[in-house]
């Protein structure tokens, strides 16, 4: 007799804040939470979500997008919010960072740009020199990042675009009723890392084992992270003297 299944791989999509918070908090053999509780482990994960951040790139929050060029203008800004102010970039918020950018013409055909630092940007004499550019810089702020061209966009290039890669902000938790914005390799991590988080505030004792498997968790998802890619390996030759 063959096994019967569900024929369903969509667990993450109805499993809510609601459902992460109590997991977690059976994590620590708390059940029955308060309300002040419940808004306790929200902002816990909140919190938790930023700190992902500081370890390195999500796949998932990598994103694509244009930027109409404006002759004359070499400062482009992207807010967290609408807010917080009108972003250019047709409209894009929550970008953490810039990742790699492309100027693109009017005939589709890109020309990478490099990515450089405040420092270089500071030794150029000429800021405002115009024509295609070939470099840019980015800032990061509390409440936007900015992007900075070099060389500023002439006549020739107005209308043309910037194609970037960018790093999104992982969206807040939200209602308790929202699903959380993370794959699903990464649900194992989430639940862990809340449950040790949680375990701070009100099971000290178990801190140090929700710490270490949480940070097993997280370690094996970011491992999963992304798409592999083909690896090409050439022996290098050498040729001694004689």
């Amino acid at each position: 007799m063959a096994n019967t299944t569900s024929g369903t791989t969509t667990f993450e999509k109805g499993f809510s804040i609601d459902d992460i918070v109590h997991e977690a908090y059976e994590r620590i053999n708390m059940t029955g939470v308060t309300g002040q509780q419940l808004s306790s482990a929200r902002r816990s994960l909140n919190i938790m979500f930023q700190e992902w951040s500081n370890r390195g790139l999500h796949y998932w929050e990598i994103k694509n997008n244009n930027l109409t060029l404006v002759q004359g203008q070499n400062l482009y800004t992207m807010y967290r919010s609408p807010a917080d102010g009108t972003s250019d970039a047709n409209a894009i918020y929550g970008v953490d960072d810039i990742l790699e950018a492309s100027y693109r013409n009017q005939q589709n055909i890109d020309f990478p740009l490099t990515k450089i630092n405040r420092s270089i940007y500071q030794s150029f004499a000429d800021k405002s020199q115009q024509g295609s550019p070939t470099q840019f810089f980015v800032q990061r702020f509390i409440d936007r990042i900015t992007i900075t061209l070099f060389l500023t966009p002439g006549a020739t290039e107005a209308g043309n675009s910037i194609n970037y890669y960018y790093a999104s902000r992982i969206q807040d938790a939200g209602a308790y009723t929202n699903q959380a914005d993370v794959p699903y390799r990464f649900v194992p991590c989430m639940v862990a890392g809340l449950s040790y988080y949680l375990a701070l505030k009100f099971q000290p004792a178990a801190v140090q084992n929700l710490k270490m498997l949480y940070e097993d968790e997280l370690q094996r998802a970011l491992q999963n992270d992304g798409s592999s890619s083909s690896l090409f390996v050439t022996p290098r030759t050498y040729f001694p003297e004689i």
